[in-house]
């Protein structure tokens, strides 16, 4: 038996007396329009998702979603919104995401997929630097390092990413002959990507993943380094992209990208940022 909090009518994410006025996704700084009177809003703020990295023999790891963070702010008449980082075929580690701000409330872009083949790290309230530890989050919850679960989740070193809110990436696999299977990203509400694998033999590639609204996306695979890309993470508004042969799945909104494999594959970008303002 399984039981879930969200089969219960009377729960909401909605603070309490509030309703959500507005839902900004476009990416950079824009303007902001609070009627008069209202002088402090309720923010849940989401940065953008790592992309994952791409390696010329193997696979790349996915990349770590981006942070989130929620609380009341003054008001504020602009306000910002993290790009995910945007996947590549060329061999390295994955571009972190943008971070996310409106008013006092912040949190990170995740970081990219790693250049030695292991998942980003999720962002807390910062964005990482690129590696597989996470940030601290907004909470006061500590960094977490590689493979750790925590609110911020650690990137994969030869694991799946660390469960969390925001999770880090899977880990790729560097072994390019014999049967291989990457790593899935993290489970939390908003994932990482998967990592992808790239072999001369049958390989399949990391699920991005899984969310507590939305699914992360499948790896492929087959005989060869034409498969074994990465799922893209599940984000706060959508699910993860499924990879297409080599190539990594994009990630949701604030998902981190999946990683590509060996051979030309291009990695996954990871998902935009979200803010939104409830008053």
């Amino acid at each position: 038996m399984s039981a879930t909090i969200y089969s219960n009518s009377s729960f909401t994410d909605t603070p309490y007396g509030l309703k959500l006025q507005q839902t900004i996704t476009a990416t950079g700084t824009t303007s902001v329009t609070i009627p008069t009177g209202i002088n402090r809003v309720y923010a849940i703020v989401i940065g953008g998702g790592g992309a994952g990295s791409t390696q010329t023999t193997g696979g790349g790891g996915g990349g770590g979603a981006g942070g989130y963070s929620a609380g009341w702010t003054y008001i504020s008449n602009t306000v910002t919104v993290g790009a995910g980082g945007t996947g590549t075929s060329t061999s390295a580690a994955g571009a972190n995401g943008g971070s996310s701000i409106y008013g006092m409330v912040m949190a990170g872009g995740g970081s990219g997929g790693q250049n030695g083949f292991g998942g980003g790290g999720a962002a807390g309230a910062t964005s990482p630097i690129n590696g597989i530890n996470a940030t601290a989050s907004y909470t006061g919850a500590p960094i977490s390092g590689g493979n750790a679960m925590g609110y911020a989740s650690g990137g994969g070193s030869g694991a799946s990413g660390g469960v969390g809110v925001s999770t880090g990436g899977g880990s790729g696999l560097a072994t390019a002959t014999g049967t291989q299977n990457a790593y899935a990203g993290g489970r939390g509400l908003i994932c990482g990507g998967g990592g992808a694998v790239g072999t001369s033999g049958v390989g399949t590639g990391g699920a991005g993943g899984t969310g507590d609204f939305f699914a992360g996306g499948t790896g492929t695979s087959g005989t060869g380094t034409s498969f074994g890309g990465g799922g893209g993470g599940a984000g706060r508004t959508g699910a993860g992209a499924n990879a297409v042969a080599n190539n990594g799945g994009n990630g949701g909104s604030g998902g981190g990208g999946g990683g590509g494999a060996g051979t030309g594959g291009t990695s996954g970008s990871g998902g935009n940022g979200v803010v939104y303002l409830y008053y």
